[in-house]
């Protein structure tokens, strides 16, 4: 990864989080957290990595952040100086999940010793 792609994906982080928190008005939104940017090197395409408070309310939640992703786009266009303004897409982001399954059966075969 080049070192401009990872400087934008940082950048992206902080701005889109911002604007989540205080552009958006839909009180669903507001548990949202972004935990990663994944920018294509061609800069067509940025997969913004989320996780959510409630986990029940996650579809409805990335269905709403996927329909405010032209919002975002332009906001974030303000923000950010880029050429081209990636196309922006929510993607729930497992991993802490993964991990807590880890931990979990680490702790359990570390039990039964």
């Amino acid at each position: 990864m080049s070192f401009k792609i990872d400087r934008l994906n940082n950048s992206f982080v902080e701005q889109i989080s911002q604007i989540l928190r205080t552009e958006i008005k839909d009180p669903r939104i507001n548990f949202v957290t972004v935990t990663a940017v994944s920018i294509t090197n061609d800069l067509s395409f940025a997969k913004v990595y989320v996780t959510v408070l409630d986990d029940s309310e996650r579809n409805n939640v990335l269905k709403l952040l996927n329909k405010a992703s032209n919002f975002i786009e332009r906001e974030l266009s303000k923000r950010v100086d880029i050429r081209k303004m990636p196309n922006i897409t929510f993607v729930y982001d497992e991993s802490i999940e993964y991990a807590t399954n880890i931990e979990n059966i680490i702790e359990s075969i570390e039990n039964n010793e």
